[in-house]
């Protein structure tokens, strides 16, 4: 498990000391994996897990589609991607 968590998760640094806070963080990371994970399944993403998490921690605070944050970096989105644009915000 711990060469899983080393391989897969982005967790640099643990920022508290206790057994709960390493716990907490651990399962915060676990959770954002796996949410990464349906979205890149949900909208037929090409790009890896790790390039996604990526392209999200730059674009966090941006109101921008997923879709349209990652296809500014790689190849543009098919039609069937375009058509799972929001067209609001």
């Amino acid at each position: 498990m711990f060469k899983w968590i080393k391989q897969h998760l982005r967790i640099k640094a643990f920022y508290g000391t206790s057994e709960n806070a390493v716990k907490t963080q651990i399962w915060i990371a676990v959770t954002v994996y796996v949410l990464v994970a349906i979205v890149r399944k949900c909208l037929g993403l090409e790009v890896s897990l790790y390039q996604i998490l990526q392209i999200l921690s730059v674009t966090l605070f941006e109101k921008t589609p997923i879709l349209l944050a990652v296809y500014r970096h790689f190849s543009p989105p098919t039609p069937r991607m375009i058509h799972s644009i929001p067209l609001t915000s």
